[in-house]
């Protein structure tokens, strides 16, 4: 086992600390604005595994945020985060899904890791993954970003996403967000953090949603609270169905 390479951040979290990240399996669904940074720094730091889900190929105006696809126009973005992973640290494990994450294909994938990093720009797959976490008990960070702000919230256990947004545009109301790129990068570092703080054992946003403005630099920690008629954290969806995370992605089949 090469530490070496670590000795930077083994005097804060310790050999121990460093072998537990290089045993850590992580999926990353979505290797754009908020999944570039996640890969960039959890390879960085020797996850021992990581996953990258993505079924998207690299444009060129992907370039302004989407820092790890570097020439790579063309590719897939998945092909394209393995490519880059592997350039950066040889010690890691990359594992490319160059598809996109559905209700097929959602337990039979995450079943694989131990933490999950909800990186995609849709409502649909955010909850797909999040009733797919509940279901295997796997703790998933989840981030959003628009322009200059952004939010993020770690869930373990309760509450899950579904307490925090109790209703969803329909998936055809859904349009392409504007953003700065360095809004992507804040917040998926943040999300890289939380992932090795799961690793390591220590304190998450779990219950607390943070958002952030970066124009006025306002931070603000919202408290989130098991809601009481939640279907995922009731424990009643034992499945994914794919009606679940059609229009308004309602919980409308359980058994």
């Amino acid at each position: 086992m090469k530490l070496g390479r670590y000795i930077r951040q083994i005097p804060i979290i310790g050999e121990d600390g460093q072998k537990k990240l290089m045993k850590a399996k992580v999926l990353v669904v979505g290797a754009g604005g908020l999944g570039s940074p996640v890969i960039a720094y959890l390879a960085a730091a020797g996850i021992g595994r990581l996953g990258i889900v993505d079924g998207d190929v690299v444009e060129e105006h992907n370039l302004q945020r989407q820092i790890i696809h570097a020439g790579n126009v063309g590719m897939n973005k998945a092909e394209s985060a393995k490519k880059f992973v592997e350039m950066l640290n040889p010690d890691v494990e990359v594992i490319a899904y160059p598809f996109n994450i559905d209700p097929s294909n959602v337990l039979e994938i995450v079943r694989e890791y131990d933490v999950v990093v909800s990186c995609p720009d849709n409502f649909s797959t955010r909850l797909l993954l999040n009733d797919a976490c509940k279901i295997l008990r796997k703790p998933m960070v989840h981030a959003a970003i628009f322009g200059f702000e952004g939010e993020a919230m770690t869930i373990v256990d309760t509450p899950c996403y579904r307490c925090l947004y109790t209703t969803f545009p329909k998936i055809e109301e859904e349009i392409s967000t504007a953003i700065m790129g360095f809004t992507a990068g804040f917040f998926g570092c943040i999300q890289a953090s939380e992932v090795i703080k799961i690793v390591l054992g220590k304190d998450v946003l779990k219950g607390r949603l943070l958002r952030v403005d970066l124009q006025t630099m306002e931070f603000f920690e919202i408290e989130v609270s098991t809601n009481p008629n939640c279907p995922i954290c009731s424990g009643e969806l034992k499945n994914i169905y794919p009606e679940n995370y059609e229009g308004e992605c309602k919980v409308v089949r359980m058994d």
